[in-house]
């Protein structure tokens, strides 16, 4: 018995210094996170104007001229202090203390929300530090091991559970010694003995499963030096990041979100403001939309690659905004050329040229000219004389490149067209590029397996960079390939970069008629029959005469690159099969009123199982009631719906509980058609089906109470379109 409580006591001790050094250990990695974060937090308030005060407290708190006393960001004003700033004139000790006040408010915002990530920066004390402690915290987790087998508790929680049970059975068990028995009652051995019994199964139980050992092995050692530390980190980031979500709560990852540059572009990319006064109100970029805005303002002739639905439109107008109101990338904040730049050039296939058009209005005050078809000389001459966002297609640039304007910046959309260096359009767009102060390419198509393809595409803004490329960063892996082509590439995934709950994505995809479906709306205006000309835009035999299939095979080959899965809803038996037909062997249905529940559901189950990516086609009042399609992720509706929450109860298969994936839904509509007359006759509406059908219980189980009549809605817009395409008009 003796020899057993002394096995215990050492046992607990031991047990007790595991606990012990684990906790600190432990408490030095928290400690180090916090001084990081801190830093991230200050440096993000150094990133606030100071007019972000004003915003906040919807003008309660006046800044008094504190900007012209050196006061620029909310940064500023928590290092002043209240003190400080009491002496600046017209701010008093009642404003000051408010101006601090509102300062720790969104400092204590900035920390709930920064998004922590470790730059590759040896000369930063504070991550030098987090990575030495992390470092001690793996060779600790290593050296005591995992948890043991058939339990769900860590080393330390098992081992402080032992010292615990250790420390309250041996002064009973003591009782049990030889000696002792002879002294006590009966119910004291009887408590004795038993203590002593659990003190010797709980012993075995740790020297057998180990527990004992790791605590006999316990050893931190002294922390690696800054220099092995931060040579580790470049090797193993994504380890050191998993060490770090062990120990504390982590809100996503900035480094996907910066497309994992180094260090040194991300600094200059940070330290670039965009200036967003020629952007409307109703645009909200996102952390890394700013960031890709602000990537191409500062590397200057780059690719942005983000994976469709990210933006990259968005991006793109943000940078020609900023433009627009002076570049002030060299110059300090609120300095600037109060003329800005005039001449911005999209190119991009003539599918979303519309598109283009379209998203320049709605997100920006430049003005946007189409420079396309007949008329597109004389809208060439008028754009170079009032400047802004002139937008063309590839086919149409002939006319441009006899005489390149002097353009602050070129867009290419769809920057993967201009991969043959042998092609007219490519050699078009190099010609432009030259003249171009920025220039912008855009691709969703992944790049990082197609290194010759990249070189072709680099060659044409950074021709050093794309030298310094070789098939073998390609095999070496993405991140590999994205280091060496930091200078000129930026892409982001949605998993990398939308970490919060799945977000829906709504895109308007507008198409124009061509030859073939623009003569078949037209016999069906002709016709007054609706229902036709609902169908036009795919009454045809191939995907050339049809616009919005050649923009539905776009959406859904590049989604299917980028391992999405597509649902493709229309209301019309005869559209889906022209889908189905296209789309070829990708396609699974389709999905009609006929089918029967059985098949539905095996289609629905083949379609999710099956690791390849694939198009679902389905009819939107069969297969957008009752099912699941979870695994979609991409939805394309081919028509708009003369009942709006048909449309949203299409879109809920996929955007529900339980999608793990931001889900972006393309709505493909044709200019000048019956898709823009319902759009407009049901904008009306858009209120009431927002306020019942989106919110109201007691719509979700009646939604056709706000529908409006089809009958009516279709003879008005026949009507219309009549009159509209009548020769008298």
């Amino acid at each position: 018995m003796r020899r057993t409580l002394r096995r215990a006591a050492k046992a607990q001790a031991r047990a007790e210094a595991l606990v012990a050094v684990v906790a600190r250990v432990r408490a030095d990695v928290v400690a180090a996170f916090e001084a990081a974060r801190e830093r991230q937090v200050l440096a993000a308030t150094d990133a606030m104007p100071i007019e972000t005060i004003k915003d906040v407290t919807e003008g309660r708190v006046p800044l008094n001229g504190l900007t012209e006393q050196g006061y620029a960001t909310v940064g500023d004003i928590l290092r002043a202090g209240r003190h400080a700033l009491d002496e600046v004139p017209g701010v008093g000790e009642a404003t000051a203390r408010r101006l601090v006040g509102a300062a720790q408010q969104l400092q204590a915002a900035a920390r709930e929300s920064v998004r922590f990530r470790i730059d590759l920066d040896p000369t930063n004390a504070e991550n030098t530090r987090l990575l030495q402690a992390l470092a001690v915290w793996g060779a600790l987790q290593r050296r005591i091991g995992p948890s043991r087998p058939g339990s769900a508790a860590t080393i330390e929680e098992q081992a402080g559970q032992l010292a615990a049970e250790l420390a309250a059975d041996r002064p009973v068990a003591v009782a049990a010694g030889r000696l002792r028995r002879l002294f006590v009652g009966r119910r004291r051995r009887r408590a004795a003995d038993e203590a002593a019994a659990r003190i010797a199964d709980r012993l075995r139980g740790a020297e057998t499963g180990g527990l004992l050992v790791a605590a006999k092995n316990l050893r931190t050692g002294k922390p690696p030096s800054a220099a092995q530390v931060w040579r580790d980190f470049e090797r193993r980031s994504a380890e050191y990041y998993g060490m770090l979500g062990e120990v504390v709560p982590l809100t996503g990852d900035v480094a996907a979100a910066e497309g994992y540059l180094p260090a040194e572009i991300v600094e200059r990319v940070n330290a670039q403001r965009l200036d967003t006064t020629r952007l409307r109100d109703s645009l909200r970029l996102r952390g890394y939309q700013s960031f890709g805005a602000r990537f191409a303002l500062v590397q200057r002739r780059v690719i942005l690659g983000d994976e469709m639905g990210l933006g990259k439109t968005v991006q793109a107008i943000a940078a020609m905004a900023h433009l627009a109101v002076g570049d002030r990338m060299d110059a300090p904040a609120g300095a600037g050329n109060p003329t800005g730049a005039r001449l911005f050039l999209v190119v991009c296939p003539a599918s979303v040229l519309i598109n283009w058009t379209r998203e320049v209005e709605k997100h920006s005050t430049l003005p946007v000219t189409a420079l396309h078809g007949a008329e597109r000389a004389k809208a060439a001459t008028r754009w170079r004389r009032r400047g802004g966002v002139a937008v063309t297609t590839f086919g149409s640039l002939a006319t441009l490149v006899r005489t390149p304007p002097k353009l602050a910046m070129l867009v290419v959309d769809e920057a993967h067209y201009v991969k043959n260096p042998d092609a007219k359009r490519t050699r078009a767009v190099r010609r432009l590029a030259a003249a171009a102060d920025r220039v912008l390419f855009l691709s969703g198509t992944p790049m990082e397996n197609r290194i010759e393809e990249f070189q072709s595409l680099a060659g044409h803004l950074q021709p050093e960079a794309a030298a310094t490329m070789g098939r073998g960063h390609g095999a070496l892996g993405v991140r590999a390939f994205r280091r060496a082509a930091a200078p000129v590439y930026l892409r982001r995934n949605q998993n990398d970069v939308l970490t919060e709950l799945p977000e829906l994505v709504q895109v308007d995809e507008w198409e124009r008629f061509g030859p073939v479906d623009g003569a078949v709306y037209q016999a069906a205006v002709a016709e007054g029959n609706f229902m036709a000309m609902r169908t036009a835009a795919f009454a045809v035999t191939s995907p050339r005469d049809s616009a919005k299939l050649r923009r539905l095979l776009e959406i859904a080959g590049e989604a299917m690159v980028n391992g999405h899965k597509v649902v493709v809803f229309s209301y019309f038996r005869d559209v889906l099969a022209t889908v189905t037909t296209a789309l070829g062997r990708h396609a699974y249905g389709p999905i009609t009123g006929s089918t029967s529940t059985t098949e539905r559901q095996r289609l629905i189950d083949t379609f999710t199982k099956v690791t390849e990516p694939g198009v679902l086609v389905a009819q939107i009042e069969a297969g957008g009631v009752g099912l699941n399609i979870q695994a979609a992720s991409v939805v394309v509706l081919c028509e708009p719906q003369v009942k709006p929450s048909t449309e949203a109860q299409a879109i809920a298969r996929a955007h529900r509980m339980g999608q793990v994936r931001t889900v972006q839904v393309h709505r493909l509509l044709t200019e000048d058609s019956v898709d823009e007359r319902l759009l407009e006759l049901l904008d009306t509406k858009a209120a009431l089906f927002d306020a019942y059908v989106r919110r109201s219980a007691i719509a979700e189980a009646a939604p056709g109470a706000v529908d409006i009549s089809e009958v009516a809605l279709a003879r008005t817009i026949v009507e219309q379109e009549k009159r509209r395409l009548s020769p008298a008009a």
